[in-house]
């Protein structure tokens, strides 16, 4: 089953959850905060190891019920160390709650209420991948990376100067405590780290030492009387200072990358002569997954992104959270549809199924133009056409730290083997006297209404032409396909009335998009320019991929935790095209 299974809980009578399925309680009936400043907080030196940090990244073997996180939130907000600190918090789980159990559960914790409704606001469902949540104001990321952490742990990407190891007893639940995951654990560690457990059992002493920890009994709290402290040699790496990053462009991956980065402490200079042009600037967009009926990585690549986005945009002026009507466009679409429902990757709170194809419960319409100024707010804008110096990383003379090229089919020119191919789009929009409720129909083409607004297309043609042009063809192909997927709303247009833009689409042989480091022009083969990286190649998926691409580039650039695992990074990175050259050379 793609899905992971929500444990099945007993309550006991004093409300403490416990799991039958490993004989163990979450947390201890009354004492679980105080259990986790006890063990964990005071074994891993915390508030006191973070003073001076601009940074500080805590990991946790096994969320549950997601105390530990809170209670730490709570320390931090008492004890940060500047406004401008992050925390960034990482931690695995294969067995998530269930909405309601984690709300049960945490209710008994009355003073973290405030945070509590925070996190159940995105409270991770049981999908497979990794979601990352920011809280820009309260300077806290979390990163959850949700399936087996002997597969997880390997394939993620951060430092931990601080690890809390709350699986289940050793005893009751010995594959979150073998040697291979210490290793990992050490791997996963900045010089210097410390870690922190309620359990002094022998093997997993012996498990810390043997990977590099020098480990020690502690005294206990409550019932137990002992506990385990451990700590790598070596001293804390030096902070950066905070970095400055040029975008080029100003469209919706050059908005979310801004976004991201600032959200992390970074500042920002967007370089765009013509802000809020091409398809970001179409009246609404739309953020819908393409699911594949195989668990594949491009498969998972898709989920995590969509999910991604809806966690970005979540709360953020310009957003509308709506169900779209997915109808199959041929017989092998309802086929994929059907294997779909048999194992779906999403669970039904998300995706149901009808008659007519598939329902996407909670998708996203975007009006660009109310999003994308917003995302930009706190950044430098420059309304001017630079040519960069990539190697140098200077923009008409001034230096950067870091370059992000988000500027579409522009990104051909800095590194020609990217092949871009430029697609056009041409959308068709009518204003309306009338205030329509929110509604979306798709089946490859799509149909938007909402407010005034009534919005159907889009082309996907070779662009034959230097620059897009609309056409009667396009426009006639469109309504079209209206007419096919909502008769009713095309009854209703009157055609004199009928707008229309067209727009390039870069997109990539794979429809993959480009998301990290920029390879190198020159030999090595698998070297990158340092600094610069890219965001493009989303073609028609622009609004799905951009969160999700700004949020990985961010976390390269400033050292944090990455969203997603090193398998769908590699996905999408720009190297898997020299790669594929190189191979197909041989």
């Amino acid at each position: 089953m793609r899905l992971l299974p929500h444990p099945d809980l007993v309550w006991r009578e004093d409300g403490t959850p416990e799991a039958p399925a490993f004989g163990d309680i979450y947390f201890t009936s009354g004492d679980g905060l105080a259990e986790s400043r006890a063990v964990f907080f005071a074994g891993c030196g915390l508030p006191e190891a973070w003073v001076a940090r601009r940074t500080f990244t805590v990991a946790e073997t096994g969320f549950g019920t997601g105390l530990n996180f809170l209670g730490l939130w709570q320390m931090w907000r008492a004890h940060r160390p500047s406004p401008g600190a992050v925390l960034h918090f990482v931690s695995f789980e294969a067995f998530p709650l269930k909405h309601a159990d984690a709300a049960r559960a945490l209710a008994a914790y009355p003073e973290l209420a405030p945070l509590i409704e925070k996190l159940l606001a995105g409270w991770p469902e049981p999908v497979r991948g990794t979601r990352q949540t920011v809280w820009p104001e309260e300077g806290i990321t979390l990163t959850l990376h949700l399936g087996d952490i002997a597969e997880t742990l390997p394939g993620a990407k951060f430092s931990a100067d601080a690890w809390f190891l709350d699986g289940f007893s050793p005893a009751r639940n010995p594959d979150m405590w073998t040697p291979a995951l210490f290793q990992h654990i050490a791997a996963h560690s900045a010089p210097g780290a410390r870690a922190a457990t309620f359990t002094v059992s022998g093997a997993v002493r012996r498990g810390l030492e043997a990977a590099g920890f020098a480990a020690e009994k502690k005294s206990g709290h409550g019932r137990k009387r002992e506990r385990l402290e451990a700590h790598l040699p070596g001293d804390p790496p030096p902070q950066s200072q905070r970095p400055h990053v040029a975008i080029l462009g100003a469209g919706i991956a050059g908005a979310t990358a801004a976004r991201a980065l600032m959200d992390l402490g970074a500042r920002v200079t967007v370089f765009d002569p013509a802000p809020l042009s091409g398809a970001s600037a179409n009246p609404l967009a739309l953020v819908m997954p393409r699911l594949d009926a195989g668990d594949t990585v491009d498969a998972r690549l898709m989920i995590d992104a969509y999910l991604a986005a809806q966690d970005f945009c979540r709360g953020r002026p310009g957003v509308i959270e709506t169900d779209v009507i997915h109808r199959p466009r041929d017989d092998a679409e309802a086929k994929r549809f059907a294997k779909l429902r048999a194992d779906p990757p999403l669970p039904d709170t998300r995706l149901s199924f009808t008659g007519a194809g598939l329902v996407h419960h909670r998708a996203l319409m975007i009006r660009p133009g109310v999003l994308i100024p917003a995302l930009f707010e706190g950044a430098e804008m420059r309304s001017v056409a630079l040519a960069p110096d990539l190697d140098a990383r200077t923009i008409g003379g001034d230096a950067f730290d870091a370059i992000v090229l988000a500027n579409g089919m522009s990104l051909q020119s800095a590194l020609p083997s990217l092949t871009l191919t430029p697609r056009l789009g041409q959308v068709d929009f009518i204003e309306t006297q009338n205030h329509f409720a929110p509604a979306a129909i798709a089946s490859g083409p799509y149909a938007l209404r909402d407010g005034a607004t009534q919005f159907w297309g889009a082309t996907f043609e070779a662009l034959m032409t230097q620059t897009p042009e609309t056409s009667d063809t396009a426009r006639a192909a469109n309504r079209a396909a209206l007419e096919t997927l909502a008769p009713g709303w095309a009854a209703s247009i009157v055609e004199n009335k009928i707008q229309s833009r067209a727009s390039v689409r870069a997109t990539t042989q794979d429809r993959l998009p480009l998301i990290g480091a920029l390879p190198s022009n020159t030999p090595p083969p698998d070297e990158t320019v340092p600094g610069v990286y890219v965001s493009g190649g989303h073609g028609s998926r622009g609004f799905t991929f951009a969160p999700f691409a700004a949020r990985l580039i961010a976390a390269d650039i400033l050292g944090a935790p990455r969203p997603t695992g090193t398998d769908l990074a590699a996905a999408a990175s720009p190297m898997r095209f020299v790669h594929r050259a190189r191979k197909k050379a041989l």
